[in-house]
């Protein structure tokens, strides 16, 4: 019996790099946002340390149509004690960047990653 294996395996790596630009025409809509890969390394950086310090436990990303999403968690089993957004339409507003806490509060906006992360590595999970 011969086995077919798709080319990509069991499971499938996502490349967190922007794809190059379309060459005329129309510009394909993106299916879903993405945190680019210094994106995810300043992210998951912060994450380490705070892991290594017994604060924080487990996470989640979620790439949706306008918005990426990485939630932080104390245990796994509750609710995200912080989000880290990337939202891109706002990227000429108030900023494509934000932090929020467990009840929904905004800690932080703005137009560079490392600023809002700022407001994470000060903080202390009660």
């Amino acid at each position: 019996m011969a086995e077919h294996s798709s080319p990509h395996g069991s499971g499938e790596l996502l490349d967190f790099a922007p794809s190059p630009p379309h060459s005329g025409g129309q510009k394909a809509a993106p299916l879903f946002v993405s945190f680019d890969r210094a994106e995810l390394n300043a992210i998951l950086n912060l994450y380490g340390r705070k892991v290594a310090d017994g604060e924080w436990r487990d996470y989640a990303m979620d790439f949706l149509r306008d918005r990426a999403v990485f939630s932080i968690y104390k245990r796994a089993s509750e609710r995200p004690v912080y989000i880290v957004e990337k939202i891109p339409k706002l990227r000429a507003k108030q900023g494509q960047y934000m932090a929020t806490s467990q009840d929904g509060r905004v800690l932080k906006r703005g137009h560079e990653l490392a600023n809002v992360l700022r407001v994470l590595e000060m903080a202390v999970v009660k």
